[in-house]
């Protein structure tokens, strides 16, 4: 049996519980992205220990996970649906101008741009 250290256990509980979380909330069973302190709540550990912990495991600050994933599945939906990308920022809980705000800070491209491209490559 493997012994994890406590650090790789809340990392890993943090990960896991993002994969769901992000997909609860496209699906429409959670209403809204929950905030980090929500999270380290659910995780039994203080939003500090969380930061901490998440930093020194993977080098990154929480949130730059949490924003990593919600833009991996924003990507796959653009890429691989004919959604609206206004539909597709309110499946994220986003207004479709800040949405393409978010996605252009986090990428380098609109949602538009990023959907043309990923078009041109098939």
């Amino acid at each position: 049996m493997m012994i994890m250290k406590r650090s790789e256990e809340i990392t890993m509980q943090y990960f896991d519980f993002l994969e769901k979380h992000v997909k609860d909330v496209i699906i429409g069973a959670v209403l809204e992205f929950m905030e980090l302190n929500e999270i380290a709540g659910r995780l039994a550990v203080s939003h500090q220990h969380l930061s901490d912990t998440i930093k020194k495991e993977k080098g990154q600050h929480p949130c730059y996970f949490y924003d990593e994933k919600i833009i991996s599945e924003a990507k796959a939906m653009i890429a691989d649906t004919d959604i609206s990308i206004a539909e597709i920022a309110r499946l994220f809980t986003y207004d479709p101008s800040n949405f393409s705000k978010f996605f252009k800070k986090m990428t380098g491209a609109t949602p538009g741009q990023f959907r043309k491209n990923s078009k041109l490559k098939l």
